[in-house]
């Protein structure tokens, strides 16, 4: 008896945020009758999707001990930065056709985002400047290049077809659904089952001892900032392909979002701690709060407050729920 005892209550403390999404989720159903048809739910995955994407990134990197705050400047320099070279390209005096433009501009942007990342990690490896400052100051940067490449207006040089990426379905279900559940299993799968996933955790509960071990820390931390900055880049691209321009305007405060998420999932700001899988459930949590709060009219001043104090909620119960378990160890 005292054994199922113990049982049920490590369930139900390593559970919490998902029955905590189920109970918010029947509330929702049995107040607005839209909330569980088919065409909610996939507009719920087209919203989470682009932020989860970068979420699964911040997941690891914050389990290394290291933290991104540029991933919503990113976002918009990524799409601005796609925008102005696919229009150099398919200008004079390379004048491309526009498709291949934006396959090589995709390219380049990509390599830029996860070159960024790694820059990040040479100046906390080789100046030991803190990842907080390196990338709040990146946050301005970019959002400063993103306005200038665009002079703040919406560059749109692509082609139809590009908005597939970001606005599309396949098989009924919105294409950028479908990249967030394969990033989501990608970087579980990196997580649980590789080297690299195993060296992020050492590195994050204790890199001095990580180090002894004979892990390269500061490898390890500097690929994992360029892999989260890689994948805002891509949320960039997605984002581009939805409303189909560059601008520099969006994405703003995605990088609390994103970080909020991480957090709700489980994961310890402290490093060393979390699960690809929380983070999946933090993202959802975020997405069927704004959803239900959309479909039942709250007031969107109103909507700020109540998102904050539920999140406020969401990961003092996660804290409280770790000094158990760590108790209980």
């Amino acid at each position: 008896m005292e054994r199922g005892k113990h049982l049920f209550g490590g369930l139900l403390r390593n559970c919490m945020m998902e029955i905590i999404l189920l109970v918010l989720a029947v509330v929702l159903a049995l107040n607005t009758p839209h909330f569980l048809t088919t065409g909610n739910l996939l507009n719920l995955l087209r919203n989470v999707s682009m932020q989860g994407i970068i979420a699964f990134g911040m997941t690891m990197l914050i389990i290394c001990g290291e933290i991104d705050l540029s991933v919503g400047s990113a976002v918009a320099f990524a799409g601005c930065l796609l925008a102005f070279l696919t229009e150099k390209l398919a200008g004079a005096p390379l004048h491309l056709p526009l498709g291949l433009a934006l396959v090589l501009s995709m390219v380049v942007v990509l390599a830029v985002g996860f070159s960024l990342g790694l820059l990040t990690g040479l100046l906390r490896i080789r100046f030991n400047v803190p990842t907080f400052i390196s990338t709040l100051a990146l946050l301005t940067v970019l959002s400063g290049a993103a306005y200038l490449m665009t002079g703040g207006f919406p560059l749109a040089p692509f082609p139809p077809w590009f908005n597939f990426l970001g606005g599309g379905y396949l098989v009924g279900i919105p294409f950028p659904a479908l990249v967030f559940l394969a990033v989501f299993a990608l970087t579980s799968g990196l997580m649980h089952f590789t080297s690299f996933g195993r060296a992020i955790y050492a590195v994050g509960g204790n890199a001095e001892a990580a180090r002894l071990s004979g892990i390269r820390v500061g490898l390890v931390k500097t690929l994992t900032l360029g892999l989260t900055a890689a994948l805002a880049a891509f949320a960039g691209i997605l984002q581009a392909s939805e409303i189909m321009s560059g601008t520099a305007s969006t994405a703003r405060g995605w990088e609390l979002d994103v970080i909020a998420a991480v957090i709700i999932g489980g994961t310890s700001l402290m490093g060393g701690v979390g699960r690809i899988w929380g983070t999946l459930i933090g993202v959802m949590f975020l997405g069927v709060i704004m959803n239900g709060m959309t479909l039942l009219n709250v007031n969107e001043y109103w909507q700020l407050v109540v998102r904050g104090a539920l999140i406020l909620t969401a990961v003092l119960i996660n804290r409280l729920q770790l000094t158990t378990e760590s108790a209980a160890g």
